[in-house]
């Protein structure tokens, strides 16, 4: 039975891949490659989604849109800090990729060690900030009476694990920079079972509410730095997982040169994720001031696109690793070819999703609330945030190519754009006009359209090819002179 369920799944699997080559999405032979680099974070960020999205769930469910609401403030600070480690990561994977594909692994691993550096500098105020200044934070967008206090609350406890969070960050990518996206799957997922497991326990079982979800994802996220941290150090998981380019304590910790480029290649990538990060608490305030109830809505429809989102976790990873890898060995022509056939993977994948989110909206909203009012309004911004996944899936995909390049400063232009020039213009815009609540619908759907836009306009123009030369092993900085 087991052996007939094996070459039933095979069968699948080659008349999928064969079906996709001959309609011109992905070659076979890049579509291996890349899923064997995608799922693995794929499922990684179903995992720590789902997870997310469980503990606003039992929150809602024992504590009700009051507590929803103040989980979302707190959030927000939380996924701002984490934002910038995304950004300093999206750097280290660059980074790496690239020499690791053009055989310099302890060059490679240099970059690991200066990441850590850098991550520990920005992380620790951090920590130090949101513990105590949690309540004026919290004020500041909107959060007054229980929301305020459920937000404060989740802030403090959830903080300290910021320090962690940063170094999971840079272990994960490091990973997926040398082609290994399975070993950190193991652990992040792992953490996020562990994280649901602790939230139902906390707060279902002992009656800890807030402080019993902040606990459980606390808890967890250090659980899953422990398990990396062995791995990353060059030791062995059972005989698999140890890191090709491990960091030791002894040697050199601080190379000028590689600072110098980290900081150019992820500048623009912090700066646009703390950007999109800042740009969530106006969209915060503006739903505040049509009821704790719409900001608990259009919280859920966040949480639902993050979810969808989790596509782009391995479609934007295996763009990054594999177009680096090919630009570290010269190839420009094969580096182009992977991520175009990646973007139009995930373009294809994203609207089959999407569409049954929004064919499913109703029922996923009533997982979260229960009065006919408050469904309905929930539903309504999760089929926006299930369309707006379209363009964000693809945007991914884009960005990820053009980080396996270095070329970071023009998604940070896009998504400034996006953010600023459109979608907060258009939430306000009902707050004064008859629009109202449709003012937010607009500017959850074009804060990920405009940045896809104009990151096509880019990966066309092939300037991003220039722009990697100046990163490559043996490479100038004036060949990057023309990104």
């Amino acid at each position: 039975m087991g052996s007939r369920l094996r070459s039933a799944a095979v069968l699948v699997a080659t008349t999928v891949a064969s079906a996709l080559d001959r309609a011109g999405i992905i070659e076979r032979d890049r579509l291996t490659e890349t899923l064997d680099l995608a799922w693995p974070r794929i499922v990684t960020g179903f995992a720590i989604m789902s997870k997310n999205t469980v503990d606003l769930a039992v929150i809602g469910v024992v504590l009700g849109a009051p507590a929803v609401a103040g989980i979302a403030f707190a959030f927000a600070y939380w996924q701002l800090a984490k934002f910038v480690s995304i950004g300093l990561a999206g750097g280290t994977v660059s980074l790496v990729s690239q020499n690791y594909g053009g055989d310099e692994r302890d060059r490679a691993a240099l970059v690991v060690k200066q990441s850590l550096v850098v991550a520990a500098a920005l992380a620790l105020p951090i920590v130090v900030g949101f513990v105590a200044f949690a309540e004026p934070l919290i004020a500041l967008v909107g959060g007054e009476g229980d929301a305020l206090g459920y937000g404060v609350t989740y802030l403090v406890v959830t903080a300290p694990a910021l320090a962690f969070e940063f170094f999971n960050m840079i272990a994960s990518r490091t990973y997926a920079g040398v082609g290994d996206t399975f070993t950190p799957m193991v652990f992040r997922a792992g953490g996020a079972l562990l994280n649901v497991g602790l939230t139902v326990g906390l707060v279902l079982g002992m009656g800890l509410g807030v402080t019993g979800a902040a606990l459980g994802t606390a808890v967890s996220i250090a659980a899953v730095a422990v398990g990396l941290s062995w791995g990353l150090s060059g030791r062995s998981y059972f005989g698999h997982g140890a890191s090709p380019v491990p960091v030791g304590r002894d040697g050199t910790w601080i190379d000028a040169e590689l600072i110098g480029q980290l900081v150019r290649v992820s500048a623009p990538l912090v700066a646009r994720r703390v950007a999109e990060g800042i740009a969530v608490f106006p969209l915060l305030w503006v739903a505040s001031s049509f009821g704790q109830a719409t900001v608990a809505a259009l919280e859920v429809g966040r949480r639902v696109r993050a979810l969808l989102g989790s596509f782009s976790w391995g479609f934007s990873i295996a763009a990054s690793t594999l177009v680096g890898q090919r630009l570290g060995a010269g190839d420009e022509d094969g580096a182009t070819a992977y991520g175009r056939d990646i973007i139009r993977l995930s373009a294809l994948v994203y609207v089959l999703a999407s569409t049954a989110v929004v064919a499913a909206a109703t029922p996923i909203a009533q997982v979260f609330v229960d009065a006919p009012a408050a469904t309905a309004a929930t539903a309504a911004f999760v089929v926006v945030a299930a369309v707006s996944a379209v363009p964000l899936g693809v945007n991914g995909s884009i960005t990820g190519s053009l980080r396996g390049a270095g070329d970071t400063r023009w998604p940070f232009v896009a998504a400034m754009l996006g953010l600023y020039v459109f979608a907060l213009p258009a939430a306000l815009l009902g707050t004064v006009t008859a629009l109202g609540v449709g003012g937010l619908y607009v500017a959850v759907l074009v804060e990920k359209l405009v940045p896809m836009g104009v990151n096509v306009v880019r990966f066309r123009s092939d300037r991003w090819q220039a722009v990697s030369r100046q990163y490559r092993p043996g490479g100038t900085e004036s060949e990057g002179a023309g990104g």
